[in-house]
Formats: structure tokens, sequence, C-alpha cells
């Protein structure tokens, strides 16, 4: 099974390298918010863009991070209003989705 790591590492290195090095590796561990804070803003970027792929992997990071279901449940009805709903009611299946496999 091929990872969106493992692509991006194949198809485009120099951006899986700015992806490890720069917004993993320095956004992601910079102490003016924590981990959980920033996978809560995360998640609701991504719900409010329509990114299903990227959000899949992020709600699943934000609930390693300390973000209950319930609080991501909490964030997809409130982008409902800003994103628009079927961009939330899409966010719905995938947060389904990622809870169910886990």
């Amino acid at each position: 099974m091929t990872t969106p790591r493992s692509a991006a590492q194949e198809v485009a290195p120099k951006m899986a390298e700015l992806s490890a090095n720069v917004l993993f590796g320095d956004v992601w561990e910079r102490p003016e918010l924590s981990k959980r804070d920033r996978s809560l803003i995360t998640v609701a970027a991504l719900v409010a863009l329509y990114r299903t792929d990227q959000l899949k992997g992020h709600i699943g990071r934000a609930l390693d991070n300390g973000v209950t279901k319930e609080e991501i449940g909490e964030v997809i009805t409130h982008m409902a209003f800003y994103g628009g709903w079927p961009t939330a009611a899409n966010a719905v299946r995938v947060a389904k989705e990622v809870f169910d496999s886990r």
C-alpha cells in the first residue's frame, strides 16, 4: 500500500522533505500552540476546504494528540456554518471511518 508520505517521496521528493523538516519538524513543534490546538485548527481548516484525503490522517493525529471524538464532532458542526453544510456532512463520513477504524 502506498502511503501519502511514500508517494510524495517518489513523485515530489522536495515536497516530502519540506513536509518532514519544515511543516512537521518545525511548525508542528513550535511551543506557542500545543499539538492538540494545532490538530483542532488543522481539522477545522481541512473540513472547511473539503480536503478529505488529508482530513482522514489529521483526524487520527488529532485523536492521538488528545482531541476527543466529541470535540471533533463539535469542530465539524461549527465548520458547517462557515465552510458549508455539504462540506461538513462529508467530514462526518470521514470522521466516522476514522473512529470505526480505531
